[in-house]
């Protein structure tokens, strides 16, 4: 038998203890950030935690498509919708091309969420009558040649062309209190409620006619508008969710909006534009001024004339605040003010803007109502009880497996039953923790199929134990030694044991991607089994191995081991020959030879 070749491999060899220190290292350091961010146990799916699940079907709206910037863009206006509620870790996702799931746990009305996740939204622009923190907030005082929806209180908007609107230098932002702009709720009210004085319609009423003078029935009505502005608290989720429910188009409404992460409440005139009658909108980036990014807006010929008035009569009559706020499912988006009207159908909001607010800003304009009408296809409901159930189930029939297993192992391969035991181990701890990381990572949520495909995954990661172990019993019946025969078995395994798992990675990835709903759970779950079987085989059952080759109870082949040479019925021990150091010369006797 040829001696083993010198090299990288022969290094590799020798010193096994690195790979075993490598994922003992990989181990410690995920275990540790498992235990540091607080997600100790894995993210339960909707159908083990309980809860609704609601599955719609997109169906293509005329003149909209159904694609993933449709979809996505759908996926985002129904977070909000579901996080209005005060939903905490609510999963909403897109699954295959046309369908989204809606995942909303236990402890929340669940058909006020099935209402308000598939309709479609409206999009309001409505003159701000009176605005200030919510919650005893503090605004701070920001210039209004640098103000932006999400960087400060109000975002100056102008015409296309035109030189932005600004205020006197310094100046606090216009909403910052009701009591600054010198006008209490009671009166921007009544003004709003009043005709200007050129005889045209207030801004606030260019979508209703403007009543002549205040009746009783209006004064009662703004009496108790006053009331709900001033108890309003919108750093509340459930305050927040009420007023947005709140509120028809055509009279005045309270309503909060977060702002450079402050919560304002807001009394708002009736609605003056439509959403729908904003053409389009997208982010853009003025390299010619200082404007940063900025959303462009452009309107139909309707809405074209609804915004001129609306933005005449504020910049006109500064009545009482110079500026509309854009309302999206009852939450104010975004507050610019004007000091010009605007004219032509064109509009600009600029200020200090990140390419990501801006393009936030620009998609609810340009889908404020939700861009594919959607069909709801099934609405499950899980109990906790049931899916405590369920789980337990799960368990049992992993263990009951897992114990089936370990019964085989040790009755077939008797010590090397303690390596394939470890390398279960091991995998079982690395499952565990990634599984825990991915759950605020990514969204990761462990649900019933997912349990399924750990399940199967023990027969997978078995399998490979197996193939490996039979190629070094192959060598030892060849009449090896062990020590030879784990290296000689090792590049063989090697192979079966790749294209095995590449064929159930291959497998998992497809099911994946063409499968819709919980199935994806039990095709990423043996996918990322699939993946760790093989590192867990090369860094940790190989190592392993070669150390145990060393030792007396393996090389000597204790019947007790699993390698007794007698019990597998190896041939004679393989002897090196040599051969003659020169070659013969002269007629050779073939009776001699």
């Amino acid at each position: 038998m040829a001696a083993p070749k010198k090299g990288r491999g022969a290094s590799a060899q020798s010193k096994p203890g690195r790979s075993l220190v490598l994922i003992l290292i990989a181990i410690v350091a995920m275990t540790g950030g498992m235990f540091l961010s607080g997600h100790t146990t894995p993210r339960l799916g909707i159908d083990l935690a309980g809860g609704t699940s609601i599955t719609l079907k997109a169906k293509a709206d005329q003149g909209s498509a159904i694609n993933k910037a449709n979809m996505d863009t759908a996926v985002d206006i129904m977070n909000r919708r579901v996080n209005g509620l005060g939903v905490s870790e609510a999963e909403v996702q897109t699954q295959g091309d046309d369908h989204i799931i809606v995942n909303i746990p236990k402890g929340t009305n669940s058909k006020e969420a099935q209402q308000q996740v598939g309709t479609t939204a409206k999009l309001y622009f409505r003159p701000v009558l009176a605005s200030e923190p919510s919650g005893g907030a503090t605004p701070k005082p920001s210039p209004s040649t640098s103000s932006g929806a999400s960087g400060s209180p109000s975002p100056a908007a102008s015409s296309s062309g035109d030189q932005k609107a600004t205020s006197p230098s310094g100046a606090p932002s216009p909403n910052a209190t009701a009591t600054s702009q010198g006008r209490a709720v009671s009166d921007a009210l009544k003004a709003d409620a009043t005709p200007s004085p050129t005889g045209s319609p207030s801004a606030k009423s260019s979508g209703a006619p403007a009543s002549p003078s205040p009746t009783p029935s209006a004064d009662a009505d703004t009496a108790k508008l006053q009331a709900q502005y001033a108890a309003l608290d919108c750093t509340k989720p459930a305050e927040r969710a009420k007023v947005g429910q709140a509120g028809k188009p055509s009279e005045p409404t309270v309503a909060c909006g977060e702002i450079n992460k402050v919560w304002y409440k807001y009394v708002l005139g009736p609605a003056a534009v439509d959403g729908t009658e904003v053409k389009n909108a997208k982010a853009v980036f003025d390299t010619q001024g200082a404007s940063g990014w900025q959303v462009q807006m452009n309107f139909t010929s309707s809405g074209a004339k609804k915004f001129a008035d609306i933005t005449g009569e504020l910049a006109k009559n500064q009545q009482p605040q110079n500026e509309f706020g854009i309302v999206l499912d009852g939450d104010v988006v975004s507050s610019p003010y004007v000091q010009q009207a605007i004219t032509g159908g064109q509009a600009e909001i600029s200020g200090r803007f990140t390419q990501e607010e801006a393009q936030s800003l620009a998609n609810m304009l340009s889908y404020g109502a939700l861009p594919l009408s959607f069909q709801e296809e099934t609405v499950t409901t899980v109990t906790a009880a049931l899916g405590g159930e369920q789980l337990k189930a799960g368990l049992l029939a992993g263990a009951i497996g897992l114990v089936l297993v370990v019964i085989y192992l040790v009755a077939y391969y008797r010590g090397l039953s303690l390596v394939a035991m470890a390398s279960l181990l091991v995998s079982a701890i690395l499952t565990y923790v990634i599984m825990s990381l991915l759950g605020p990572g990514i969204g990761f949520a462990l649900n019933l199929p997912a349990v399924c495909g750990a399940i199967v995954a023990i027969g997978i990661t078995a399998d490979s134990f197996i193939v490996y172990f039979e190629r070094i019993r192959d060598e030892i019946r060849e009449g090896r030694t062990l020590r030879p025969a784990v290296e000689r078995a090792w590049p063989r395994a090697r192979r079966t044991i790749l294209v095995s798992d590449f064929v159930s990675f291959l497998a998992a990835a497809v099911l994946f991607i063409v499968t819709v709903g919980k199935v994806q759970g039990f095709a990423f779950t043996l996918g990322l089994t699939t993946v760790l079987d093989v590192v867990v085989v090369f860094f940790f059952t190989k190592p392993l191995m070669t150390l145990l080759a060393r030792r007396r109870f393996f090389a000597d082949g204790h019947k007790w081991s699993g390698l007794d040479p007698q019990s597998l019925g190896a041939k004679p021990p393989l002897r090196r020959t040599r051969r003659p150091s020169g070659p013969t010369t002269g007629p050779v006797d073939p009776k001699g030879a």
